[in-house]
């Protein structure tokens, strides 16, 4: 015992698993280090079939990366360029989830390139190409994962990939495109590289150079085939003229690759490594659909590589310094074959441990499983309890809406029956007005001719007087008639024209005289009719004035009546808080915050509050009461979720004290007193109830807040794990089920099976659509804060977002289990129905989750509202494949009753009867089961959300 050392007996002996863990690792280093090291000449093929052997046995690519990037590929160029080449192949022909671990390495790439690009000849310009070129090939399986690493997929994969959407095609026709410019781009530079370093392919020099091309041709050969028939399917659709950019760019690929093609096959390297078939002399006439039959895919042809490769000859070494050269060929079929069984030995211990770990996984999801319906079945029973509360609760809501209904309908009626009669009051004053301007006019025109007639008078007046003075002049002539013979007869004449003057005038005097008369009866006629109008005008006006008193007091009345309904509605809802019924109400402390804005809006409003503007008053009153009863009554059951009985009570009297404040608000309004102080008062109470709900809602979050965000990341990528591991599973199941059935079970499995793989697809991009605008929500709603502030303060949302990613895995799940069942035929078509209908509402319920916090006008939230219809599409066409499929089976299995005798034939109807009153019976069970869950299910909704 004294022998044995103390660090063996305190460091365990390693298991098997691990020693072979270890020897694995170090073959995949070692295989790595000898693919790539800095000798100028071509891969080792075995070694790089060593790494993509070593994917397949770790079904993943994190093991290769992890020792491809310890290389010197920054510091070697042929480091770098042997790395880009084993990496392609790895690509190629790797596992499939090489693909995916190599996304993230992308970054890593691109440094490569970025580095060696600074030397713009040689290895340093192909580098960069090269990086290029890996990079734009992750970027199109990631965009199209349906294509694997090959680029190999049937005639009936390329047409379920495109689809039968235009812009997908017209979308992926670019990619491809894209796709062959990094491989001609490539192809030019090495083949310029060579020429340029005098080298060809039969040195190692060379032949470093030219063997990544080998990938390359392999993946253009496809590329090529998909874009020209993807083209023709596009013209078939398309007008030609929009396509006129496609068929310039084909044609201008058509040629680099035609000379590509013939560059590689005039080399001696290239002719036992690759069968390169050429390409036709004129490309395809897309413009002629009958093109498309003459169109032949040619397949690039790699002859299976020897198991033994021989050294590259060196050009600086011409020297063998092997020591048993001879000896190595004899030895090596003895080395492949011990690898091979080595490989098959570890393969089965790699499906034995898989299968312990399977049937273990099984157990204990049938434990999970008999725990959750123990648990469903004990949240059935709460959900009823909730159900009827909530009913009890929609009852008050409506008859409190429809009296507020009932008392605004009322005093829209008096208002409309006053307004009448205002506006038949003032039809009449405005007649009566304009009758009296009428008549004053006339008055006016009257008065104008009086004054015209007076002004008459006045000069016949002036006439008169100057008859007098001619009289007079007369008895003085006549003294003087002795001394003025000689004028006597001109004195005769001149005095008998003035007599006849005077005549006349005084003719002309009666006449304006007559003529006056008229006027100044027609005068008084005119003061008499304007008296009595003037009187009917006033009697008019004091009508008007009683009636503007009437409507005035109506008014006031009216406002008056409404303010007091107010205080009632408002007293009402001050009185249900002490109401025990109401404890059993919640509300959440986000709900009740968002209430505070439309509050604190009115309490402002009151402000600038004009009293004799009857509307608004009535309108402000009314949305004073009625929001702050529906505050008081959440704050009530904000209360309520307080753990704390004595926070929750003083939580309720706080919204009690505002509500007496507002009711004196009310009574402020009403009485036409200043609001100020009161408003202030309310103010002050709003923003003391929402401190209370904040301190409730810190004490209910709890360490649950610090972890909103791993949470929500969690349910994310457990979400996208599900719909990834879903979709996988039904290309799978499609694979077996061609291979095992066939004839109409084949037919039904097919159909089934694309429709739900079209509906995972819409699944993904619903999925994707909602991360984009989940990114944009909180980078918008989180202001100066950081994302875990934001999902702290919006935790009821995160909390409905986590529920829904949550039910779109738990639907993905669902709806796989059914698609396996109905595939093996353990199943029924129904269960597939509503597995389909049930990830659609899962997804709605994940739109639903994102529109909350989204902006209106986001155009992240328009593509998530059209792949949310993707969906609902997709969920339409599983259900009607599904109705199909079971009409076509029913068509299949249809009752032949030709052959039934009379006794039979009535037994069999006896029994069918039996049958279809077991079946309604099983089916009145079924609806009262289903009715039962989803009570639950809305239970546990609400529960979530508060």
């Amino acid at each position: 015992m004294a022998s044995i050392s103390l660090p063996r007996v305190l460091h365990p002996r390693k298991t098997s698993l691990e020693i072979e863990r270890e020897n694995f690792e170090k073959a995949q280093s070692q295989a790595l280090q000898k693919a790539i090291n800095g000798q100028e000449c071509p891969v080792k093929q075995k070694h790089v079939r060593s790494a993509i052997i070593g994917t397949f046995q770790t079904q993943s690519a994190k093991i290769f990366w992890a020792y491809a990037l310890r290389l010197p590929s920054l510091d070697d160029r042929i480091v770098a360029w042997k790395l880009c080449h084993v990496v392609h192949k790895i690509l190629r022909e790797g596992h499939p989830l090489c693909l995916v671990d190599s996304q993230r390495h992308r970054k890593e790439l691109d440094e490569i390139g970025k580095l060696w690009g600074h030397l713009r000849e040689g290895y340093g310009k192909m580098i960069k190409l090269y990086t290029a070129l890996l990079i734009n090939k992750l970027e199109f399986h990631r965009r199209n994962p349906r294509f694997p690493g090959h680029l190999g997929v049937t005639p009936d994969e390329l047409e379920s990939i495109g689809g039968n959407d235009v812009n997908n095609i017209f979308d992926m026709t670019i990619e491809m495109f894209d796709y062959l410019d990094h491989i001609l781009a490539l192809q030019e530079a090495v083949f310029g590289s060579l020429n340029m370093a005098r080298s060809n392919s039969m040195t190692s020099a060379g032949q470093c150079r030219l063997a990544p091309l080998i990938p390359c041709i392999q993946d253009a050969s496809k590329l090529y085939d998909y874009s020209v028939k993807l083209l023709f399917r596009l013209h078939s659709t398309l007008p030609a003229d929009i396509l006129a950019g496609h068929r310039e760019r084909f044609l201008k690929q058509f040629r680099a690759l035609k000379k590509f093609y013939e560059s590689t096959s005039n080399l001696q390297y290239f002719k036992d490594l690759i069968a390169i078939p050429p390409l036709p002399e004129k490309p395809p006439n897309f413009l002629i659909m009958g093109d498309l039959r003459d169109y032949v895919t040619q397949e690039v042809v790699v002859p299976q590589e020897p198991e033994h490769e021989e050294e590259p000859i060196q050009e600086e070494t011409l020297i063998d310094t092997t020591d048993d050269s001879a000896q190595d060929s004899n030895k090596v079929s003895f080395v492949v074959h011990q690898e091979i069984l080595e490989q098959r030995e570890f393969l089965k211990m790699q499906c034995e441990k898989l299968r312990g770990e399977i049937n273990a996984l099984m157990s204990k999801n049938q434990k999970d499983i008999t725990l959750l319906k123990d648990k469903i079945s004990s949240l059935e029973h709460d959900l009823a309890l909730k159900e009827s509360e909530l009913e009890h609760e929609k009852h008050i809501k409506e008859d409190l809406l429809n009296q507020s209904f009932a008392v605004a309908q009322s005093q829209d009626s008096e208002q409309k029956q006053f307004h009448e009669k205002f506006d038949k009051l003032k039809a009449i004053y405005v007649k009566l007005r304009d009758e009296h301007v009428a008549e004053l006019r006339k008055k006016a025109e009257v008065e104008k001719k009086l004054s015209i007639a007076l002004r008459t008078v006045e000069k016949m007046t002036e006439l008169e007087a100057e008859k007098d003075k001619l009289e007079m002049s007369e008895k003085q002539k006549s003294d003087e008639l002795a001394s003025l013979i000689k004028d006597k007869e001109l004195f005769n004449m001149e005095t008998e024209i003035l007599k006849k003057s005077v005549a006349d005038a005084c003719k002309e005097k009666d006449s304006i005289e007559r003529e006056l008369q008229s006027v100044l009866e027609e005068k008084e006629e005119l003061r008499k009719k304007s008296e009595e109008l003037s009187y009917k005008l006033l009697e008019l006006e004091r009508q008007i004035d009683n009636e503007q008193k009437k409507l005035q007091a109506s008014l006031e009345s009216i406002v008056r009546k409404s303010i007091e309904n107010n205080e009632e509605t408002l007293s009402n809802a001050i009185h249900e808080v002490d109401n025990p019924a109401i404890t059993a109400l919640t509300c959440s402390p986000d709900y009740l915050r968002s209430l505070t804005k439309g509050c604190q809006d009115v309490l402002q409003e009151s402000l600038t509050l004009i009293f004799t503007d009857y509307e608004s008053v009535i309108t402000l009153t009314n949305k004073i009461a009625h929001r702050h009863s529906v505050y008081i009554l959440n704050g009530r059951a904000t209360g309520n979720t307080s753990p704390d009985i004595a926070f929750g009570e003083k939580m309720a009297d706080s919204c009690k004290i505002l509500g007496e404040v507002v009711l004196r608000l009310l009574q402020s309004i009403k009485e036409n007193q200043s609001t100020e102080v009161i408003v202030k008062e309310a103010v002050e109470k709003l923003e003391e109830i929402v401190v209370l709900g904040e301190n409730i809602n810190m004490s209910l979050l709890g360490e649950k807040a610090e972890n909103l965000v791993d949470m929500l990341e969690s349910e994310m990528a457990s979400m996208d794990k599900a719909i990834e591991e879903a979709a996988n599973k039904i290309q799978e199941m499609l694979t077996n089920s061609r291979a095992a059935d066939s004839g109409i079970k084949l037919e039904v499995n097919e159909k089934i099976l694309d429709t739900c793989t079209s509906l995972m697809q819409a699944i993904r991009l619903l999925v994707k659509k909602s991360r984009v605008l989940q990114a944009e929500i909180v980078s918008q709603g989180r202001g100066t804060a950081s994302d875990k502030d934001f999902y702290k303060r919006n935790h009821q949302w995160t909390d409905g977002f986590i529920s829904a990613a949550k039910a779109v895995a738990v639907a993905a799940k669902f709806l796989l289990t059914a698609a396996d069942k109905v595939v093996t035929s353990n199943g029924k078509l129904e269960q597939l129905v509503v597995a389909a209908q049930e990830i659609g509402a899962s997804t709605a319920q994940l739109v639903v989750a994102s529109r909350v916090k989204a902006d209106r006008n986001s155009e992240n939230l328009k593509q998530l509202t059209q792949a949310s219809k993707g969906v609902t599409t997709a969920t339409g066409t599983v259900v009607a494949t599904v109705k199909d499929c079971s009409q076509l089976i029913e068509e299949r299995e249809e009752l032949d009753v030709s052959n039934l005798s009379l006794h039979q034939a009535k037994r069999m109807e006896m029994e069918v009867q039996v049958r279809v009153l077991e079946l309604e019976k099983e089916l009145e069970q079924e609806r009262y089961k289903l009715s039962k869950l989803r009570k639950h299910h809305y239970q546990l909704s609400g529960e979530s959300d508060t």
